[in-house]
């Protein structure tokens, strides 16, 4: 039988081996949990809230997204500043301070909306860091309600998008409107394909050389014609560029160009003149007495040609009067017989008697 010093060693044996097994699996845990090295040195940082957005302590605490350490603690600030009636001890590593400006600013995030919150620090810009027992400045987090309602609102225009487009839907299915027909109206679809035979018809004749089209497209002889009046035109362009016949030397002779410089200068001297109210001309555009008395005189002349269509005098007479004209048609054709008789027997009208007393 086991002396109860053996026993004694036994126990104690054991005790030595369940608490380094213990010690071992908390050093474990600790490591699992993410909180860092054992003996890893750590700082307070501070900072406040309006609302802990469901922080609570032993949230991790993270740098632009690196984790940099946990949450303290969260609780009530004594004062009445609604912006800081949540503060918030959050311990730190050491080892990140220099690396956090003191114009950094503290926002409650979570990886999803269901997700864990925990606090990052978004770095700033200033030059000066942190130190232990520093407090940070902080951005006020989304309330998941607020998300909710943007999501709720979000769904609702949603729904009544699919409601619209159920809508659509359903015209269509019902053959109505243009797209509805396209799809179920049978007279459009013949109209279609008759249209689609046509085309490939005038695609077959196109590609078989026949018509005006397809000799345009498929024919030498017009693209040589075509290349001919191309050359006629490019000579005759060349021509002018030379100054050959009259349109050339209309554009490069200079005597030419003097000489219509003179023509031009002439009729800017006759115009002037006009406008002066020289000569017949220039008195007929300026002169008021001129113009009066020729106004009379074309008055007098309408009086006279209303009397002769009114049938006053012998001209008038011979307008209007059918009469005096029967007359005088009949004694024409009667001079024209007198005349035609006269020249085949002229010795009938000049004879001559003699007589002796």
């Amino acid at each position: 039988m086991p002396s109860a010093k053996n026993v004694a060693w036994s126990q104690l044996k054991v005790g030595i081996v369940a608490a380094f097994a213990l010690t071992i699996l908390g050093a474990l845990l600790f490591l699992i949990t993410g909180s860092g090295g054992l003996f890893r040195k750590t700082s307070k940082l501070y900072t406040y809230f309006s609302d802990s957005a469901g922080l609570t302590a032993g949230s991790g605490v993270s740098v632009n997204g690196i984790a940099a350490g946990e949450v303290l603690s969260v609780s009530h600030s004594p004062g009445i500043d609604p912006r800081r009636f949540v503060k918030v001890e959050m311990k730190v590593y050491s080892d990140f301070l220099q690396t956090i400006p003191d114009d950094s600013i503290c926002i409650i995030t979570a990886p999803n909306v269901l997700g864990v919150k925990f606090i990052n620090i978004k770095k700033g810009k200033a030059a000066k860091a942190v130190h232990d027992e520093s407090e940070l400045k902080s951005q006020e987090p989304t309330d998941f309600e607020q998300i909710a309602d943007k999501g709720n609102a979000l769904l609702l225009s949603l729904n009544e998008s699919l409601k619209r487009v159920d809508h659509i839907i359903g015209v269509v299915e019902r053959g109505e409107g243009s797209i509805g027909k396209l799809i179920f109206d049978d007279q459009l679809y013949a109209n279609l394909n008759g249209t689609a035979n046509e085309a490939r018809k005038l695609t077959a004749q196109l590609n078989s050389g026949k018509g005006s089209i397809s000799k345009l497209l498929y024919d030498d002889s017009l693209v040589e014609d075509m290349r001919k009046t191309m050359a006629r035109a490019d000579r005759l362009i060349q021509g002018l560029e030379k100054g050959e016949g009259t349109a050339g030397k209309l554009l490069k002779d200079p005597a030419l160009h003097d000489d219509l410089r003179k023509t031009m200068a002439e009729f800017r001297t006759i115009a002037a003149d006009l406008n002066a109210g020289k000569g017949t001309a220039g008195k007929l555009l300026k002169d008021e007495a001129l113009l009066k008395q020729m106004q009379a005189t074309m008055a007098r002349i309408d009086g006279l040609l209303d009397g002769i269509n009114s049938g006053k005098g012998t001209l008038g007479q011979l307008v209007v009067n059918q009469q005096l004209y029967e007359s005088l048609n009949g004694t024409t054709r009667e001079f024209q017989a007198f005349m035609k008789d006269f020249r085949a027997n002229p010795k009938k009208f000049l004879s001559i008697k003699l007589g002796l007393f």
